[in-house]
């Protein structure tokens, strides 16, 4: 008999465990809880999807692809395909017809399971798979020739031949678990093959910073093609038993909180913005001048006591008492308004978090770690335990992995967590891993004398001005992006150019609510012309501006009349800029910004214009 207290092999194994753990609790559900899925009612699908999928033909080496938004049935499927010994992976499914068609190929995909209103641009984007699989329930796309998933179930309720305990005890470790196809900031996807021990070494190295509990609860709200919530969402759930409730709309995330009241959570700097501008702004419209204050200074000495902290300072008993008091009276109110009142631990990344945000968390009392990951490294490349995180930095090296600065300032890291290879591309390959084992992150990074890491910028973003002066893009944006609620993206300019511009992109629901305040018309195309808004981003970007050196400064600026979604022409899923393609659309802008003399005050080009005329 094997020994169950071995560390698991593969994620299947692991899995089994967990399932096994308590097979009554709750494993999945829905926001509100309209469905919830059972450890056992997990098992027990995987089980019959494993067996549908053999009957399909699917065999250990070959790749399955998932297309479809957050929900309960990508779960028992993934496990499915896993347990037999095959790769599954998800598809970004905002992907356009010829993207669709390169990741279908290049990962050899023989099954696409997706939802109904994927059918069309998975039958016409001109890759070939043998078979579709549609996952709703009512059976709708059947007729364009797709098998169902209830149908998909039937089979594999009536295969008897199938050896389920084989084929998941057959798993090897350097199996190919997942491909994790890179969103596109610059050239076309490349498909990271993470094995069965890439995946567990990052759990490895994870659980020795961060805690895991069977029962945790986290929600998952960004694509499972990322990732980020693939580790924290479908592996947390199969290797450390955590519950998870799936979130189909981003829109909806502040509801899911309160609904799922986490216990660990991730998110993306915008989305930690957005709810701390939520806080700020509910203040603001607090009628009650008493209790506003009461908040305010409650905040205030959350924020006095969090300083001392991170300056490594004693909190004198005084203020220990009295910050005491103003939580169990204001802060832990406030928490539980945002539904974050249960959080154990909770971690930001994939991009910059700004050093206010993770202040202003920490004074409510919810401390965030920000971390570094990168899908060739598994996911979490650098992160610290919250009571050890240093704002401004992404934590320490994950235990496990050896890290080194080049020449050049590039971070190379090595270790049993990196990837297999880029999928059916050698040379790429090459160009990221060295001989030596060595993976060319492409991120400058600089380290402290205690390990602490910090991002100075990708390295291929760095921005080299006329006059030879490095810039980073990253510290401008931040600069500026934090400068104002409006500003959803900014985006700096200034390579082989004279000075710094850029191009600033407004938050939707704050440049709705300035609107109103402001009887203005919401329309962007119209917003972005008029005097209040040009105004207020430009003291936004003058107070950006304080906080950076005279060379990194924004001289001109220029607000896009639009929207910018994640996953769309300017960002990837997780709201990375795709800075190659924003230089493309936005060309024309991007000239007029240094068409004529520099003028000494921060204006966009057609406002400078109307004053000076």
């Amino acid at each position: 008999m094997a020994d169950s207290t071995a560390p698991p092999t593969s994620v299947c194994q692991a899995f089994q465990r967990m399932a096994a753990a308590d097979p009554n609790a709750t494993a999945l559900r829905t926001v509100g809880g309209t469905r919830t899925v059972s450890w056992r009612e997990l098992a027990d699908d995987v089980r019959v999807l494993a067996a549908g999928l053999s009957g399909l033909g699917i065999r250990r080496g070959d790749t399955v692809a998932l297309m479809m938004t957050n929900r309960t049935e990508f779960y028992p499927l993934d496990l499915a395909v896993q347990h037999l010994g095959a790769t599954a992976f998800s598809v970004y499914n905002t992907l356009a017809p010829a993207q669709l068609a390169h990741v279908l190929r290049n990962s050899g995909s023989r099954v696409m399971v997706c939802e109904a209103q994927y059918v069309d641009i998975v039958r016409s984007c001109g890759a070939f798979v043998e078979h579709v699989v549609v996952v709703d329930d009512d059976g709708a796309g059947a007729d364009a020739g797709a098998l169902t998933l209830k149908r998909l179930r039937q089979q594999g309720l009536a295969d008897d031949r199938f050896d389920f305990e084989a084929s998941w005890r057959s798993v090897r470790p350097d199996d190919v678990l997942t491909l994790i196809y890179t969103s596109g900031t610059t050239g076309a996807p490349k498909g990271v093959e993470i094995t069965h021990a890439n995946l567990l070494a990052q759990a490895s190295g994870v659980t020795q910073v961060l805690d895991f509990r069977f029962g945790d609860r986290i929600t998952s709200y960004l694509p499972s093609a990322h990732i980020a919530d693939r580790f924290t969402g479908l592996y947390a759930l199969a290797l450390f038993g955590v519950q998870v409730t799936v979130v189909p709309d981003i829109r909806r995330i502040a509801q899911a909180l309160l609904d799922c009241r986490p216990t660990i959570w991730v998110a993306v700097p915008r989305i930690w913005n957005k709810l701390k501008q939520a806080v700020e702004h509910t203040l603001d419209d607090e009628s009650d001048e008493t209790h506003r204050r009461t908040v305010e200074q409650a905040i205030a000495m959350g924020t006095r006591r969090t300083r001392l902290i991170q300056a490594g300072e004693p909190v004198d008993a005084e203020l220990a008492a009295a910050h005491t008091a103003a939580d169990t009276a204001v802060l832990s109110g406030l928490r539980e308004r945002l539904g974050l009142d249960q959080v154990r631990w909770a971690a930001s990344g994939a991009a910059p978090t700004p050093p206010a945000t993770l202040e202003f968390f920490a004074s409510l009392g919810i401390d965030i770690c920000e971390g570094w990951g990168m899908s060739e490294l598994s996911c979490f490349v650098a992160v610290s335990a919250p009571p050890q995180a240093r704002f401004g930095t992404v934590g320490k090296l994950l235990p496990g992995l050896e890290g080194r600065r080049a020449d050049d300032g590039e971070y190379l890291v090595r270790g049993p967590s990196l990837m297999k290879g880029y999928r059916n591309d050698p040379a790429r390959t090459r160009e990221a891993v060295d001989r030596d084992g060595w993976f060319h992150t492409g991120d400058v990074v600089v380290a402290d004398d205690d390990g602490y890491l910090t991002i100075v910028d990708r390295k291929k973003d760095i921005i080299i001005n006329e006059a030879g002066k490095n810039i980073s893009p990253m510290s401008v944006e931040t600069a500026v992006a934090t400068a104002s609620p409006l500003i959803g993206t900014a985006v700096a300019i200034g390579d082989n150019r004279p000075y710094i511009t850029a191009l600033l992109v407004l938050d939707a629901q704050a440049a709705a609510a300035f609107a109103a305040a402001h009887a203005l018309d919401p329309d962007p195309k119209t917003l972005v012309s008029s005097a209040p808004l040009i105004n207020a981003l430009a003291t936004a970007v003058a107070e950006g501006n304080r906080q950076l050196s005279r060379v990194e400064q924004v001289k001109r600026f220029k607000v896009i009349p639009a929207y910018w979604e994640g996953d769309g022409d300017e960002l990837t899923a997780t709201l990375k800029l795709k800075r190659r393609k924003v230089a493309e659309k936005y060309a024309t802008d991007i000239a007029a910004l240094y068409a004529d003399p520099l003028a000494d005050d921060v204006r966009q080009p057609t406002e400078r214009n109307r004053r000076q005329e």
